[in-house]
């Protein structure tokens, strides 16, 4: 275990403090853990600093523009996450897409380590392989400071001409119980390392033949109720963490034709009533032109809260899409909730659940830390028992030594005298 993970830990361990457990019981910070948000450049910006210093925002998202173009970044990017992440009034989740393969933000020019596609490890005739990349992806980001990973990927890949998941290879399989096996081995990984994970994309973006970032993905005549499947066999067996919505477009699951990021039928009807799921929601990019081009500014934000998503990503990182500042997001959604049009019962939940998912973020750090300390002094007391013992086996064989030695001088004394 690296000295930086350590740190991590100890950081962690440090954010448990009595203001963490009673944070600011008001609307402004209920409504600022509900925004996610990303940071313009390879170093700490003043506004977003400020943004997240008065808790107007939650979460920050990095991208490959936030890694300092040098061969070995590591250092810097530490510096740069921890220093949003110690001014944060309420522990800051700091979150990356981090899938592997062509979705992979910390690449080998920039020190990191290698990764591979999610379809490259599920071709693979083992879960060994899955295991490996994972692991090595969850200890990089815990040394960082980066603690939510949107992924794994949990799409089927059902449409061989998907643009955006099959193509690029972002599925693990066209097997659904495939995808549940790999996807399950990815998240236990990130949570030795205390690092949360997202599946996406909810209700299944595998079976569409257009990319959202572009436009309307509309799934209604192909997509299929075993695209459900990982995500009930995750959420039963206790490994969803955080589930990501997909703009797609199905009018058998909405009569209303409501994209699943706006959709109150898909998210509150299938994933929370149907399939149980309690834990947070965030939305995919509220910029994707999916659902920035066919909604308006307020009314998306307005749609997607009412439908039941937690945090809202404005990663303002869409080519040609317009820059969404905090205050505008947070002004929207303060003035839905004065307007009666969002109920504060409504915001309450949000904030329920994810300061839930910030709270056991921190207990899963401060577990990891104490096996890491209970590990080390295992380690050495078994170093000094087997000092003690190798110690006890030098001096026996010093001992039969000595003993053999005088056995010799005295058959030498003897046949000296006989002669």
């Amino acid at each position: 275990m690296t000295k930086s993970f350590v740190f991590c830990l100890l950081m962690a361990v440090c954010f448990s403090s009595p203001s963490f457990a009673q944070p600011p019981d008001s609307l402004d910070i209920k409504i600022g853990q509900m925004i996610l948000i990303g940071i313009p450049r390879a170093s700490t910006d003043t506004l977003v600093m400020d943004e997240v210093r008065s808790g107007r925002v939650g979460t920050i998202i990095l991208f490959e523009k936030n890694v300092p173009k040098k061969p070995n970044a590591f250092a810097d990017l530490k510096k740069i996450i921890w220093s949003y992440k110690k001014v944060a009034p309420i522990p800051l989740f700091v979150a990356i897409d981090q899938e592997g393969g062509q979705v992979n933000r910390l690449k080998e020019k920039y020190g990191f380590t290698r990764s591979i596609t999610a379809a490259a490890t599920g071709s693979s005739k083992s879960l060994d392989s899955v295991r490996f990349y994972a692991d090595a992806t969850a200890a990089t980001l815990a040394g960082l400071g980066i603690n939510v990973n949107f992924g794994p990927v949990v799409d089927v890949a059902i449409e061989p001409t998907n643009p955006v998941i099959v193509k690029r290879e972002r599925a693990y399989s066209a097997n659904e119980d495939s995808v549940a096996l790999f996807a399950k081995e990815f998240v236990k990984a990130h949570r030795r390392y205390g690092v949360i994970t997202v599946l996406k994309h909810f209700p299944g973006h595998g079976s569409s033949t257009t990319d959202t970032h572009f436009g309307v993905a509309d799934v209604t005549n192909s997509w299929s109720e075993r695209e459900l499947k990982p995500y009930k066999v995750l959420i039963d067996s206790g490994y969803a963490d955080g589930v990501m919505t997909a703009h797609i477009v199905n009018k058998k699951l909405d009569k209303n034709g409501n994209p699943g990021t706006l959709s109150q039928d898909i998210l509150q009807g299938i994933l929370r009533n149907r399939l149980g799921y309690k834990g947070v929601v965030f939305s995919d990019d509220m910029q994707m032109e999916a659902i920035s081009k066919q909604y308006g500014f307020e009314q998306s934000i307005i749609m997607a809260i009412q439908a039941g998503v937690d945090i809202m990503c404005f990663a303002n990182n869409v080519p040609g899409s317009q820059k969404r500042k905090v205050e505008l997001i947070f002004a929207t959604v303060k003035d839905a909730v004065a307007k009666g049009v969002i109920t504060p019962q409504r915001i309450d939940e949000s904030y329920r659940r994810v300061m839930m998912a910030k709270r056991e973020m921190m207990i899963d750090y401060k577990a990891e830390y104490k096996r890491f300390v209970e590990k080390d002094q295992l380690r050495t007391r078994l170093t000094v028992q087997q000092l003690k013992a190798a110690q006890q086996e030098i001096k026996l064989l010093n001992e039969q030594l000595s003993a053999l030695d005088k056995k010799k001088k005295k058959r030498k004394k003897k046949s000296d005298t006989i002669n």
